[in-house]
């Protein structure tokens, strides 16, 4: 197992960035032959800003964490720190379990991003998307990328999964998110089977709605679970798929919620000054 966990740790930029671009351009295709919406707005310019932001983060996040989380598990395990390095469990149940804990612990952070006000502010530049594809599933104002890296390196030094644990879970989180972010249709059917175990792009749609009762709703990225088990499943939105709107009611303004420096700025703009801006 040592030798798999170094491979984890020499090789988890590379490893992270094949999958994402496999997953990526995968869902991009499914999005083409099976589009759930017809967007409303170009997509050329939402996704050269959404992108953008992406790349941003992500230089930002190496930048101050050039370990990333799989080199701070390599850390927890060096110092003995957290509740898996003081056990001795067979070594596939304490990987399923740390990707499930950690799971959880994602879940409940995307809780707190909609209940505290500060943390709301920075989470609705994703939120304010006027259109929800797989591009969606990128866009998150830095400051909460590296909140959200704070965090779940507090959860990893807690847990000291192994690093296969953490690399897992950080490819599953990052292609679930695209894939249930995707602007696609999938047979009801198999809505209906696959819904009962992880996140749909049906069942997070939901989360996406201008409706306030269903933003606060499904809040999973990876496991259905989650959301069943603590109160906030919604099954459909109010309006259907293709009737409800997408966003957020008070901030509908392109320049503001579609372009680089307006996703940068939001969270430092009130209602009322965004309001004000377009009269």
């Amino acid at each position: 197992m040592e030798s798999i966990e170094h491979f984890a740790l020499a090789n988890e930029p590379m490893l992270r960035l094949g999958a994402f671009s496999s997953i990526f351009v995968a869902m991009m295709l499914f999005e083409r032959l099976a589009p759930r919406r017809v967007l409303t707005l170009p997509r050329v310019g939402r996704w050269t800003h959404n992108l953008a932001l992406f790349g941003l983060n992500s230089l930002v996040l190496r930048l101050i964490f050039p370990a990333a989380a799989v080199g701070l598990a390599q850390l927890a395990i060096e110092r003995g720190w957290g509740f898996f390095n003081h056990v001795e469990w067979a070594y596939g149940v304490e990987i399923l379990l740390a990707v499930l804990l950690l799971d959880l612990a994602i879940y409940w952070q995307h809780r707190l991003m909609h209940v505290w006000a500060p943390l709301w502010r920075l989470h609705r530049v994703h939120h304010a998307d006027l259109d929800f594809d797989l591009t969606t599933a990128q866009r998150f104002h830095t400051i909460e990328i590296l909140l959200s890296m704070v965090f779940k390196g507090c959860v990893i030094v807690v847990l000291g999964p192994s690093l296969l644990a953490v690399l897992v879970f950080e490819i599953v989180l990052n292609g679930m998110a695209t894939f249930n972010h995707a602007n696609v249709r999938l047979p009801e059917a198999a809505d209906r089977m696959l819904r009962r175990l992880v996140v749909t792009p049906d069942m997070h749609r939901v989360h996406h709605s201008v409706v306030q009762r269903e933003t606060d709703s499904n809040y999973g990225f990876n496991l259905s679970l989650w959301d069943r088990l603590f109160g906030s499943y919604t099954d459909q939105p109010e309006a259907g798929h293709v009737g409800m709107t997408i966003g957020i009611a008070d901030f509908r303004k392109i320049d503001q919620v579609e372009r680089l420096p307006g996703m940068l700025a939001m969270p430092f703009v009130s209602h009322q000054e965004e309001a004000s801006s377009e009269t």
